[in-house]
């Protein structure tokens, strides 16, 4: 990969880690190595990463604390877990502590590569996505950051919330957008209230996309509403 990462490795195993360190500084990429998970939170809160490479038993504080730590500085940083456990259990844990992937012991550092790659390359699509401002919604033209919805020489302004909700249904364009996740998202609440909200913006939404009919946000009984483009 031609960009330079930067890596927080934990492992308590001396030797491993130093082994792991030098193969992946050796593959251009900034390692830093800490023995326990403490040290690891330490370093991690004092310095810009971005992929996290954590054993699971660790002195101080095991990985699945610290993922979880790590998560609320970052939510977005990956994580890789290292392990020797992997029964079903303990790998649904590694996800549920914030995991993208899961290592079990021993492995390949050439497989360890791979994943690494991969994880980073997928961090990246989602970033891209989640900074795309400018949408285009058949024959308009959304701005999320300008809040304009324009139709050739033709510019409506929309709210903040309409302009939050239709970035969300652009996101999810021909798929579904769960009701909940569009409530928490922008609303940070999926009460009542809030969700009668919605319909009226989701309403205010239909109106302006009538420019084009080829556009439409069609209910999804039970789960939510797809934006058809």
């Amino acid at each position: 990969m031609d960009q330079k990462f930067r890596i927080l490795l934990a492992e308590d195993d001396t030797n491993l880690g130093m082994l792991l360190k030098e193969y992946l500084r050796a593959k251009a990429f900034e390692t830093i190595l800490c023995e326990d998970g403490e040290s690891a939170y330490e370093t991690f809160s004092n310095q810009p990463f971005d992929i996290c490479i954590l054993d699971i038993m660790m002195p101080k504080k095991d990985g699945l604390t610290l993922a979880k730590e790590i998560k609320l500085v970052n939510h977005n940083i990956p994580i890789i877990f290292l392990t020797a456990k992997n029964t079903k259990e303990d790998v649904l844990e590694g996800f549920r502590a914030g995991a993208d992937d899961y290592m079990t012991k021993p492995f390949s550092m050439e497989e360890l590569l791979l994943r690494i790659e991969a994880v980073l390359r997928r961090s990246a699509g989602l970033r891209s996505e989640e900074e795309q401002e400018v949408f285009k919604i058949g024959k308009l033209v959304f701005n999320s950051k300008k809040q304009t919805l324009v139709d050739g020489e033709e510019e409506q302004k929309l709210t903040t919330k309409e302009s939050e909700l239709l970035r969300l249904l652009c996101l999810n364009a021909n798929k579904v957008l769960e009701r909940n996740q569009a409530l928490r998202h922008i609303w940070a609440d999926d009460n009542y209230f809030n969700a009668r909200s919605m319909d009226v913006y989701i309403t205010k939404l239909r109106k302006h996309l009538k420019k084009d009919p080829s556009v439409e946000i069609i209910n999804v009984h039970g789960k939510g509403y797809k934006l058809i483009l």
